[in-house]
């Protein structure tokens, strides 16, 4: 079957995820549908490349012989999911998509294809995000899905035809509900390991273990992975897995194979030389800030390197490459106070976002935070009040609870009462309510960045709005 007789419909296509997975179907060649409760700036992009999207769900939509994709937010109860299963068509998780396109829809479309996939609790956006920004930028037209919008391309999906220069896969394999087992790489990168995820790996670390070992088992033959052995949760996966070979990277570890060396920070930015051993293979400069994002190039430069990749044709543009969306990202700036926004919401993801702010010229660190369901919370209540050393003030908003329901004693108010700090200021209610509540708080000279997964992303916009109306007098 041709890729123009397969037709997707995505319910819920208005996520950045859902409508990258349709973007690169429709490069394809497939038919496009799509539901939501709303139009966003997503739904309107697939509409131009031709999806045909519809606001609301209704049965009606649900064809025989499509095949229908599912957001996770969609419960059994849509009429849509119901009339699938009344059609018998199973109904496909995202990852689903993500294996069938990496796999290729037709045999001829993969053969010659390079899968190289980023995974990991913290940086896997970032990195495959860079991976693909600098393979895109050097003119090897790569094919990626990542999990966030690239903001100088502004997509997060692109589909290629599979010619010796567009032969690269790019993708963000996310481990969170255990989907990362489902693929085949050639090469796996894994970033870091944690806890986190508690409501899915209900016993722990050693249940994400188990996961990778399935994910590293199924990799194609010949596969490389590419680990950060500054990690001790890396170290843990090393040692449970004797027989396999691990390339290595790291900054403080010794004995690694790749190696960040000569490191000199400035205020957005930082350069360093990557080596291979004792081979000095090119030196980097970056325009996003911190430690952190040493390890992402670092991790991305190891990847392509084995990839057979030309680093020095590469080279020029991880300089260039500004960020992922809502990764340290400026969304406002008025009376000489900076805003910013981070998709940080796991304790060690906040404490390094705050940790690269205080390199910053600035009076004061203002955090924003938005704690991102109640069992991640609860599970690592003691880690997120450890979090937030480097702010001179922590706001704390109700919890993003995203369809969980609320567990007695886990909010944010007493979240904000553990500190026992003047600094430490709880405020409730919509993110509008909230943004009134802090504008009296903020100084010139503050530093703003709101953190978390869910909707505080919106207090900035709505901090620009209540600034402008009050010297308009509006």
């Amino acid at each position: 079957m041709e890729n123009k007789d397969k037709k997707f419909h995505f319910i819920a296509i208005g996520g950045v995820g859902m409508s990258g997975l349709a973007k690169y179907l429709l490069e394809m060649g497939c038919t496009v549908t799509g539901s939501d409760i709303k139009e966003s700036k997503y739904t309107k992009k697939v509409e131009k490349l031709g999806a045909v999207v519809h606001i609301g769900h209704d049965a009606k939509y649900i064809e025989p012989g499509t095949i229908v994709v599912a957001s996770t937010a969609i419960h059994d109860d849509n009429p849509e999911i119901i009339r699938s299963k009344e059609l018998g068509i199973k109904v496909l998780h995202r990852s689903d998509v993500l294996k069938m396109i990496s796999e290729g829809l037709n045999d001829k479309e993969h053969e010659n294809q390079l899968f190289i996939g980023f995974s990991g609790t913290h940086g896997k956006t970032t990195t495959s995000g860079l991976c693909s920004y600098v393979l895109e930028k050097a003119g090897y037209k790569p094919s990626y899905c990542v999990g966030g919008i690239i903001p100088d391309l502004d997509t997060n999906a692109e589909y290629q035809n599979g010619t010796e220069e567009g032969k690269f896969f790019v993708a963000e394999l996310d481990e969170s509900d255990g989907t990362i087992v489902k693929y085949h790489t050639n090469i796996s990168v894994i970033n870091n390991l944690e806890v986190d995820h508690v409501d899915f790996y209900k016993n722990g670390f050693q249940d994400l273990l188990n996961t990778f070992k399935i994910h590293l088992d199924n990799m194609k033959q010949g596969g490389k992975v590419i680990v950060n052995k500054d990690c001790n949760g890396i170290k843990q996966l090393i040692s449970a897995n004797p027989h396999r070979k691990f390339i290595t990277f790291g900054i403080e570890s010794g004995g690694v194979d790749y190696s960040a060396r000569n490191m000199k920070f400035n205020e957005f930015g930082s350069e360093f030389d990557a080596y291979h051993h004792s081979e000095k293979l090119v030196s980097i400069k970056l325009s996003i800030p911190g430690k952190h994002n040493i390890y992402n190039a670092l991790a991305v430069i190891s990847a392509l390197n084995e990839a057979g990749v030309n680093l020095e044709r590469v080279k020029p543009h991880f300089e260039t490459f500004s960020g992922m969306g809502r990764r340290f990202q400026k969304v406002a700036e008025f009376d000489g106070i900076r805003i910013f926004d981070d998709y940080a919401h796991h304790p060690t993801e906040i404490k390094t976002t705050l940790d690269s702010a205080r390199l910053c010229d600035t009076n004061r660190l203002v955090a924003i935070f938005q704690p991102h369901r109640y069992t991640r919370l609860k599970g690592l209540w003691n880690d997120f009040l450890k979090s937030f050393g480097a702010v001179d003030k922590l706001i704390v908003v109700d919890v993003f609870s995203a369809s969980e329901d609320p567990i007695e004693g886990v909010n944010s108010k007493n979240f904000a009462q553990c500190f026992k700090n003047d600094d430490v200021t709880y405020i409730g209610g919509s993110m509008e309510n909230a943004a009134r509540k802090i504008l009296p708080l903020l100084k010139s000279g503050d530093m703003v960045i709101t953190l978390g997964a869910g909707d505080v992303t919106r207090i900035g916009p709505e901090l620009v709005k209540l600034h402008d109306s009050t010297t308009t007098g509006v």
